[in-house]
């Protein structure tokens, strides 16, 4: 999304360092300085009459604008362009000024002289504001949902349920289908979706556990932008660097990338930390990957209670995609989502990992041939999460029961599903009280 912006500065050589720093903005589309803060007024006006669609999402008002004082310009900007969102440059950036800035209607405060990084930051936050209320007032551009982009986090059941496997392809789905696609490891000590892309790669989302304002350079430096078209946040190469990543830097991590990509995939892999707690929570699809087997389909039991005694995610709003399906399997889809209360995905991906061996053995799962049942299953999945368009509408889940078509034996291994929650219980470290009090 282009974001543009419109500086209000009188002085030449402030103006001039202003553009230029705006100019190295990602996305961004700066306007000429305006001069003085009836120029500013007038032309704020002029567009708003044309469309409210015209309007620049930031407005950068100069602490030495005039005549009208700076206070009362952002008052006037705010109440006559509420979709606009301004920031106010200042040498004073004491928390008196902050706080009668914040209360004059200002979106963010920077201080003087300049610097890229807060910059970027404030301006960013500023401008995903404004595209809010215009999308509130149902005036925005077509824009993914949510407050960015779509946000899918994959989880898996237990270990070797091919949770990885499922969240790389639907990462690569997005991406043939013209969307741009993040695709975001926090298997934080596990994590293998560079070892399946062949990608290796010094930076990780552990380098931006420390930051609180991701700026967009700061996040471009983080991702690996891949040969496929996937925008790579990998996990640490170090796995005791996984600890540096709680759920403070994850949630800060993601509103980052929602903000730059229309599509953000989140592998979160079998093990529930705070860090991978926080993207269930936030995401707008949780998908949970189990194969149809006993152990597996207790462990997604398991872990869905979990999460709703964690207050993390709803068993109706969880998204099941049953992997290594065939119809001899006793346990079928249909089963699965009634044992685990959760919704189903209407595609069953199929059991052939002779198709798959070659590609996974040779780390390029890129490469998988489009005649691939498993292959053809997932970017089937990808459509039903909403993955391959931008739709105004909630992705497709299946209204009825994905294995109502599918007949359920009543004998064999079924039948232990039948029994207790042993095994729901256990100590899961301090996150938890944690989850808890929040």
């Amino acid at each position: 999304m282009t974001t543009r912006i419109l500086p209000a500065v009188g002085d030449p050589e402030a103006a001039r360092v202003i553009a230029t720093l705006l100019s190295q903005l990602p996305g961004a589309e700066p306007a000429a300085p305006v001069p003085d803060s009836t120029f500013l007024l007038d032309m704020l006006a002029r567009l708003a009459t044309e469309s409210i669609d015209e309007l620049p999402e930031v407005v950068l008002v100069h602490e030495r604008i005039g005549p009208l004082p700076v206070l009362d310009l952002i008052r006037e900007v705010a109440l006559r362009f509420p979709a606009v969102g301004v920031v106010l440059l200042t040498s004073d950036a004491s928390p008196a000024l902050f706080s009668a800035a914040m209360d004059s209607g200002a979106r963010g405060l920077i201080g003087l002289p300049l610097a890229y990084e807060e910059l970027a930051a404030r301006v960013q936050a500023a401008a995903q504001w404004s595209v809010g209320v215009r999308r509130h007032l149902g005036r925005g551009p077509e824009l993914p949902s949510g407050p960015g982009g779509r946000v899918v986090t994959v989880t898996g059941a237990k270990g070797g349920v091919g949770a990885t496997f499922a969240a790389v392809q639907f990462a690569l789905a997005a991406v043939a289908a013209g969307r741009r696609t993040a695709l975001v490891d926090l298997d934080l000590q596990a994590g293998d979706i560079g070892s399946y892309l062949d990608v290796q790669f010094r930076r990780s989302v552990a380098d931006l556990a420390g930051i609180q304002d991701i700026s967009a350079r700061v996040l471009q430096d983080a991702v690996y932008d891949d040969r496929t078209g996937l925008a790579l946040l990998l996990a640490p190469a170090d796995g005791e660097r996984g600890e540096e990543v709680d759920d403070r830097a994850a949630r800060h991590v993601i509103a980052a990338l929602r903000a730059r990509y229309e599509v953000v995939v989140i592998d979160c892999g079998t093990q529930m930390t705070g860090a991978n707690a926080a993207a269930v929570e936030l995401a707008d699809v949780a998908v949970l990957v189990t194969t149809p087997d006993v152990v597996a389909v207790r462990a997604a039991k398991r872990m869905v209670r979990m999460w709703e005694r964690l207050q993390v995610r709803k068993a109706e709003e969880t998204t099941t995609v049953v992997n290594r399906w065939s119809k001899q399997t006793e346990i079928q889809p249909a089963l699965i989502q009634k044992i685990t209360k959760t919704r189903a995905v209407r595609t069953p991906v199929p059991a052939a990992f002779k198709e798959l061996q070659a590609v996974v053995d040779a780390g390029r799962v890129q490469d998988l041939d489009n005649r691939s049942t498993v292959k053809q299953a997932l970017w089937a999945v990808a459509g039903e999460l909403g993955l391959l368009a931008a739709p105004d509408a909630e992705p497709a889940a299946a209204p009825e029961p994905p294995g109502a078509a599918l007949a359920v034996r009543g004998s064999g291994p079924v039948a232990r599903l039948r029994g207790g929650d042993r095994g729901d219980r256990g100590a899961l470290g301090p996150w938890l009280r944690r989850g808890r009090e929040g």
